[in-house]
């Protein structure tokens, strides 16, 4: 049989080189602390857990693509307290399989194949799905490179007009994986005047909005006209709940119209009990609060050693990561390798686009302990 080419000659997702690096390491007897990827150490909330395992019926059925018009109206709930904007959960909510379902199915659902508008604008370094998404859909993918001389913002001016004429997704993703900056109002202001003038959708991935450690992250949901402009969102990264897979897009009918066409086909609909343990997370915000305490210590700790080290951060207002430049002008991956061989797991920033070569990610995600036991170990390493 013959694959798709789109798919086997795709290079191999960097973190998988990454988990044979982790074996080799272990194999030969390194205890290892993992910074690498995003996935929370954090126990997910009592109440959750709790909520879940009472929604677990005798008789399992299959849940509704379209999922459940009390998370709906919580996931709008949700957006009025948060932003204070009024969103129709009939018509303009989904629940989705985590966000990365509702990211990766976006292309198929929102580009006509046969126009001429087949753009997907992306930027790198970034996180690779909404990218390969679009090449598997056959669309024409546009990299923006974010530049910290630029605040880790796309420079929209790098497009010509007969590019923005052509675009038919321009995605976004502020607070940003892996640079950890955050963006205005104005800017997602701007970007409602571009996608209107110029018919595209504006895809803001906000995967880390909660996650912040000064003012509150600004929102494409609070943009004056929200007719050209779609919002994932997870609970993953919120609730610590990663291994529930329950996220969100709210956008324009049209598109949402799109996704009720579309989930019934690729079969991912989310269980109804990790539905209700969703409802019961995105109406509390105590457990937020608490997480946002422990990010805040680990990245307190992590500063302050960094600085000490001379060790220059360049991004650190919002999410779990840490953005860092690569001291010595080493090579992202080689430092990583260094670094792993002691037993401390980080991400090269060359993982993330070429923009990303020089830096490198921590995420911190392993529990305070481990983040303590991590600076003692690279004080002999840096």
């Amino acid at each position: 049989m013959q694959l798709n080419p789109v798919l086997t000659e795709m290079p191999p997702y960097p973190f998988l080189r990454l988990d044979e690096a982790r074996k080799r390491a272990q194999q030969a007897g390194v205890t290892l602390i993992d910074f690498s990827v995003g996935d929370p150490h954090e126990a997910t909330d009592p109440a959750i857990r709790e909520a879940m395992a009472a929604a677990v019926e005798e008789r399992s059925r299959y849940p509704k693509a379209e999922g459940l018009p009390e998370l709906k109206e919580a996931i709008a709930a949700w957006c009025h307290r948060r932003y204070g904007v009024e969103v129709d959960a009939a018509t303009e909510v989904m629940p989705t399989l985590g966000s990365k379902e509702a990211v990766f199915s976006l292309p198929f659902i929102a580009v006509d194949p046969r126009s001429r508008r087949r753009k997907v604008v992306v930027t790198e370094p970034g996180y690779p799905i909404p990218e390969r998404a679009a090449q598997l859909a056959g669309t024409e993918v546009v990299r923006l490179p974010l530049r910290e001389s630029n605040g880790f913002l796309p420079d929209l001016e790098e497009l010509s007009p007969e590019d923005w004429d052509r675009v038919a997704i321009l995605w976004v993703n502020y607070p940003n994986n892996p640079t950890a900056a955050v963006a205005g109002g104005a800017f997602y202001a701007h970007l409602a005047e571009r996608a209107e003038q110029h018919g595209f959708l504006v895809a803001s991935d906000e995967a880390y909005s909660e996650i912040y450690f000064g003012s509150r992250p600004a929102s494409a949901l609070e943009t004056a006209d929200r007719s050209h402009m779609a919002v994932f969102n997870t609970q993953s990264k919120r609730s610590s709940m990663t291994g529930y897979r329950t996220g969100f897009v709210v956008g324009p009918p049209e598109l949402l119209r799109g996704y009720r066409l579309w989930r019934p086909l690729a079969g991912v609909a989310i269980p109804e009990f990790i539905q209700r343990a969703t409802i019961v997370a995105l109406g509390r915000e105590d457990h937020v609060e608490r997480m946002r305490a422990l990010y805040a210590a680990k990245r307190e700790l992590f500063l302050e050693f960094f600085s000490h080290k001379g060790v220059r951060i360049a991004g650190s207002e919002a999410t779990f990561y840490l953005w860092c430049e690569v001291p010595g002008g080493e090579d992202s991956q080689d430092f990583a390798t260094r670094l792993l061989e002691r037993g401390v797991v980080v991400a090269p920033g060359s993982f993330f686009g070429a923009s990303g070569e020089g830096y490198f990610r921590v995420a911190l995600v392993p529990t305070l302990e481990e983040c303590q036991r991590a600076v003692e170990i690279l004080e002999d390493v840096l």
